[in-house]
């Protein structure tokens, strides 16, 4: 079994819609190997794939190489990914498993609050974020405790950093959560944009950047569209 870092926290026919967006796309990454699986979704939201099957191994494999996994147990010093649950002004606090907390000290993304970070970025709640684990967790008060408190601060991880500065060297983006690729796509059609952007990059199952071409406005794409996605939307602007 895997427990990929993306989240189904929609409800209802959204919620099928994507379960049907995730079987195909693990088909698509798993689909020709000799293994069966089967997905579905853990009590806190993550996705879950159980695999069986000669090529069971690989087949898991290439699913967290994909996704990313969760992991019942964090070592110091290793790299995990986690989702971004919330921000506040003394950092961030990730989803990996258990709440992982990320000080603002930490994040290394220039200045400015972890607020003004989130917005810089156009970062949105739930998206995977790389991070390395320190093993000195706070609670939501920002107070450590037990031994955990002896622990070094977890971190963003250093490829993390590069692929959001990597983002802020681009034509802009719209970044949005609670829809699958497709939703997006389409949206972007029916609003009449279709040509004024890129393409629509998959951050996860339910979280998706658009990568606006040179002579798009990405607030004016935001506007248009945001009438018709019930979902976080936030600007990158280069």
């Amino acid at each position: 079994m895997v427990v990929l870092a993306t989240k189904l926290y929609v409800r209802g026919d959204a919620r099928e819609r994507a379960l049907d967006g995730l079987r195909s796309l693990v088909d698509n990454a798993v689909g020709d190997l000799d293994a069966d699986y089967t997905v579905g979704v853990r009590h806190d939201d993550f996705a879950v794939v159980t695999v069986e099957g000669e090529d069971a191994v690989v087949a898991r494999n290439l699913l967290r190489e994909e996704w990313g996994e969760i992991t019942p147990d964090l070592e110091p010093g290793e790299t995990y990914v986690g989702t971004l649950e919330s921000w506040d002004e003394d950092g961030f606090v990730l989803d990996a498993g258990q709440d992982v907390r990320i000080p603002a000290s930490e994040l290394e993304l220039g200045q400015g609050t972890p607020i003004q970070i989130v917005e810089r970025f156009g970062l949105v709640q739930h998206m995977a974020l790389k991070f390395v684990y320190g093993g000195a967790n706070t609670s939501s008060d920002g107070s450590a405790g037990g031994d955990e408190a002896a622990g070094e601060p977890s971190r963003l991880a250093d490829a993390e950093r590069d692929r959001l500065y990597e983002w802020t060297r681009g034509s802009g983006r719209v970044n949005v959560n609670s829809a699958t690729r497709g939703e997006v796509r389409a949206t972007v059609n029916r609003a009449g944009h279709a040509r004024d952007i890129v393409t629509v990059e998959r951050l996860g199952l339910l979280e998706q950047s658009i990568v606006c071409k040179d002579e798009t406005d990405p607030p004016g794409l935001l506007a248009a569209i945001g009438d018709y996605l019930p979902a976080e939307i936030r600007c990158l602007i280069p």
